[in-house]
């Protein structure tokens, strides 16, 4: 029966997709069309892979998948927009008054 035998492990699966071009060509098209945009580097989970959180100066924000961090700091150097790590920083007050917003009135967005 075997109910209490051991498994092997294997390594944590990560179901999510990885990065693609069209992830990096939707935020640099964010950066381009929006003012002050700054950078949020999330760190890779057992859920999901490195994104890059964009957040423009009202708070609209946008997040996709991104390599690795070194990859997200050439992204944001290349663009020339700050970029900082949001487990040392945390999200910007804008962002969650810009979410606030969109619950509010939805019909605006």
């Amino acid at each position: 029966m075997g109910l209490f035998r051991r498994r092997k492990r294997t390594g944590a699966v990560s179901r999510d997709r990885v990065a693609d071009r069209a992830d990096l060509d939707h935020l640099e098209n964010f950066v381009r069309t929006r003012r002050g945009v700054e950078a949020y580097l999330e760190p890779r989970t057992t859920v999901t892979e490195t994104t890059l959180m964009l957040i423009a100066d009202d708070g609209e924000w946008t997040r996709r998948r991104v390599g690795d961090p070194t990859e997200a700091r050439r992204f944001a150097h290349k663009l020339a927009i700050p970029i900082y790590d949001v487990r040392l920083m945390g999200y910007p007050q804008r962002m969650r008054d810009y979410n606030e917003r969109r619950k509010r009135r939805p019909e605006l967005f």
